[in-house]
């Protein structure tokens, strides 16, 4: 019996990224780019970071006489399509876990053991 995410009561999936994070695109038409975590979706399994992945949208006037536009916004990239990267090393790495001194589980990377 194998488990691909650890889901919580309320049937969210629990992920290694959290908001603040500065993670680095490795697929997909931004991929090298490096950016920060704006927004995070866990039941979609889905980031937002800013500067990457870029849409543009097209609005209609609203009323007579105003103009139309169109908005550019970062639209939600899967969370498999980005890594963290370390604030330490400066290095992409994977999350580890360790419990600290008040028994409190903290992330940590995986390269150069520091406290994410």
């Amino acid at each position: 019996m194998s488990k691909s995410k650890t889901t919580t009561k309320t049937g969210a999936t629990s992920l290694k990224i959290k908001k603040g994070d500065m993670v680095r695109v490795k697929a997909g038409k931004d991929k090298g780019k490096q950016g920060k975590v704006i927004q995070v979706f866990p039941r979609l399994g889905k980031v937002v970071v800013e500067g990457v992945n870029i849409n543009k949208k097209h609005l209609r006037p609203q009323r007579q006489g105003e103009a139309g536009q169109i908005i550019e916004f970062a639209a939600p990239l899967a969370v498999s399509k980005v890594q963290l990267v370390c604030s330490q090393c400066g290095k992409v790495t994977r999350v580890g876990f360790t419990f600290d001194d008040n028994n409190k589980k903290v992330r940590i990377c995986r390269k150069c053991k520091a406290s994410l």
